[in-house]
C-alpha cells in the first residue's frame, strides 16, 4: 500500500485547546470536522497518550482554533510537537477564556469555536471527541485558513508521531540507525528535517545556552530543535 495516498484527503489544521482547575493544554490537530449542523457539532481526534485526551475528558469541553496559511513554525511547534507536561504552552501564546472557561488561542488564527463534549468515540490510538458549538466567531475574516495539503507541499511539514496522520518520513531511520551527520563547513547552516527549523551558527541558541558563533558539529549531543525539539540526529546541512 501506498501510504502517501493519505496526503490526497483533504484537512486542514487547527489548534484544539481544554482546562481542568488544575491545567490547561492544547495540541494541533488535524483531525477537525463538522458532523452536523441542527444542532452544529463538531468533531475532533486526539491520542490518548496526549495530555489533551485527558484535560478535554476530564473538563468536558473544548476550543477549535483555525490556524492561518501564514501562521509561525514558533505556534506550530510549541502546540503541535512539545508536550503539556513539560512546558506551559500558553504562557507565551495569546488566547482569551470563553465564560465556561475553555482556553481559546487567537495567535495565527482565523476563526475559533467552543464546544461542549456530548459524546467520546474510543477509536483505538484515539479517542473521538463529539462536541456541540456553543459559539464562534472570526479573528481575522477573509484570511487563508492552513490546510494540511498546503503545509505538506509549500511549508514541508510533517505530522507529529501521535497524529492519526502521522506517516514515518523516507528519510527518517530508526533510532538505532541515526548516525551523526558528517561535519562540514565553518559556518555551515543545517534544517531539520522534521519541522524545518534553521540552525545557523551565527544566531546559536541562545534560550538553550548555545552562544552565536556554535558551529553545529559543536553543539551538545543531547541538543534539541527548539521548535518542534527533534534530535540534532534530525538535521542535515542546508544552503538556502
Amino acid at each position: 500500500m501506498n501510504l502517501e495516498t493519505f496526503y490526497t484527503l483533504s484537512y486542514g489544521l487547527y489548534i484544539i485547546s481544554a482546562q481542568t482547575k488544575k491545567k490547561k493544554n492544547g495540541y494541533v490537530a488535524n483531525t477537525a470536522f463538522q458532523v452536523t449542523a441542527e444542532p452544529s457539532q463538531l468533531a475532533i481526534s486526539c491520542n490518548k497518550d496526549n495530555l489533551s485526551a485527558e484535560v478535554i475528558a476530564e473538563s468536558g469541553f473544548f476550543s477549535v482554533s483555525v490556524l492561518a496559511q501564514d501562521a509561525s513554525k514558533e505556534i506550530i511547534g510549541r502546540f503541535g510537537y512539545k508536550s503539556g507536561k513539560e512546558i506551559d504552552k500558553f504562557e507565551k501564546t495569546q488566547f482569551f477564556e470563553s465564560p465556561e472557561g475553555i482556553p481559546v488561542v487567537t495567535e495565527n488564527c482565523v476563526a475559533w469555536f467552543t464546544c461542549k463534549v456530548v459524546k467520546t468515540i474510543d477509536v483505538g490510538t484515539h479517542l473521538l471527541f463529539i462536541g456541540e458549538v456553543l459559539d464562534g466567531d472570526f479573528l481575522e475574516k477573509g484570511k487563508t485558513p492552513l490546510t494540511y495539503d498546503y503545509y505538506h507541499k509549500k511549508r514541508h511539514g510533517l505530522s507529529p508521531k501521535n497524529a492519526p496522520t502521522y506517516i514515518r518520513p523516507v528519510t527518517e531511520k530508526p533510532p538505532e540507525q541515526a548516525v551523526q551527520k558528517p561535519e562540514t563547513a565553518a559556518g555551515q547552516k543545517w534544517i531539520c528535517l522534521v519541522c524545518d527549523h534553521v540552525y545557523d551558527p551565527a544566531e546559536g541558541d541562545p534560550e538553550a545556552g548555545i552562544a552565536p558563533g556554535t558551529p553545529f558539529e559543536e553543539l551538545p549531543d543531547d541538543w534539541a530543535c527548539p521548535v518542534c525539539g527533534a534530535e540534532k540526529a534530525d538535521f542535515e546541512s542546508y544552503n538556502g
